[in-house]
């Protein structure tokens, strides 16, 4: 072997290490510039089918996504429902726990309008208790506020005792543990509704205030053709008085 030949093959296997390091470093230089580059820019338009805002550590706070993509209901650190059909936004708190959230929907099928809008905001390890809301079916419509109670169990913990019962064969012993899980709520099952403001599917604007098991006791209506009143109602719906009588 020539000392050409030599000198040539060191050459090259030192141009190949050359090659190999500098590959390296340029790979390494390259993700850094990712990882430590400005981290705030501007742009004109983006176009996403999911954002997910986190925080520093990973915890999503907010999802913004079209039906296809949305996330699935977390509860107590678990996904409960399956991901989709809720396009939109959902808030999550420090925990990652879902806490409300912002979905719309509308199309028409058939000639017949099937849309809603929904914003709505959930008490901790509960469901919604402020709910602002459009709904359309059929031909009719209502829209307005509603406020709701929720007990202080956590909405886990609840449904896991109803699924329970609910596995339970037909007979005494499962209508007695149904009203005992009725009872341990405070006697509405999931918290009951206990304000409505707005305009109804029979067009009344109208003040509905409940009680703590969701039952009607005072109505302030201004009805479709305009006329006003006030109705006191009992524990079983029917209208006790009236102003003007």
């Amino acid at each position: 072997m020539s000392r050409e030949t030599v000198r040539d093959g060191v050459t090259l296997t030192f141009l190949r290490a050359n090659l190999a390091v500098s590959s390296a470093l340029l790979i390494v230089l390259v993700l850094g510039a990712f990882r430590h580059g400005p981290t705030a820019g501007r742009f004109d338009e983006l176009t996403v089918e999911r954002l997910n805002v986190v925080e520093k550590d990973g915890r999503v706070r907010l999802v913004l996504a079209n039906g296809d993509r949305s996330p699935g209901v977390v509860e107590a650190g678990k996904v409960t429902t399956k991901p989709g059909g809720r396009a939109g936004m959902i808030f999550y708190n420090d925990e990652g726990n879902e806490t409300g959230g912002l979905i719309f929907r509308g199309r028409t099928t058939d000639g017949q309008v099937s849309a809603s809008g929904h914003l709505s905001f959930d008490r901790y390890g509960q469901d919604q208790v402020i709910v602002l809301e459009y709904e359309e079916e059929k031909g009719t419509h209502s829209q307005g506020m509603k406020i709701l109670d929720r007990p202080p169990q956590g909405f886990t913990e609840i449904r896991a005792r109803r699924d329970s019962i609910s596995r339970m064969p037909d007979g005494p012993a499962k209508d007695s543990a149904l009203k005992a899980w009725i009872a341990w709520q405070g006697g509405a099952p999931y918290g009951a509704p206990r304000l409505f403001l707005g305009r109804d599917q029979r067009r009344a604007a109208m003040l509905d205030l409940k009680d703590q098991y969701g039952r009607s006791r005072l109505r302030l209506v201004v009805d479709s053709l305009g006329d006003g009143r006030i109705e006191f109602l009992d524990d079983s719906g029917h209208i006790r008085d009236r102003l003007p009588r």
